[in-house]
């Protein structure tokens, strides 16, 4: 659920996050950091002088996020065609 939760975040830049931890347990936890581009009209109580994701993760959880190239699934469309009217 975590890895889901920063791939939507602006601060990954629309990279897709992998799970290369190995842990299978699940953990409660809070995390806590300044966000970036946040409409202005969001009402928060956020500490806008908290640390960034990135070393909210290393601080709070341990957890570095390292850029890397890996295989990932996708679907490739090769052919495409009007449907035959029934």
């Amino acid at each position: 659920m975590l890895v889901n939760a920063l791939s939507s975040k602006p601060e990954i830049g629309g990279r897709l996050v992998l799970d290369q931890t190995g842990l299978l347990a699940k953990y409660n936890f809070t995390l806590t950091w300044a966000p970036v581009n946040r409409r202005p009209s969001d009402e928060s109580t956020i500490d806008e002088s908290g640390p960034s994701l990135f070393t909210a993760l290393k601080e709070q959880l341990g957890l570095q996020l390292q850029s890397r190239k890996a295989p990932v699934d996708c679907i490739v469309i090769d052919h495409i065609e009007q449907p035959s009217p029934n």
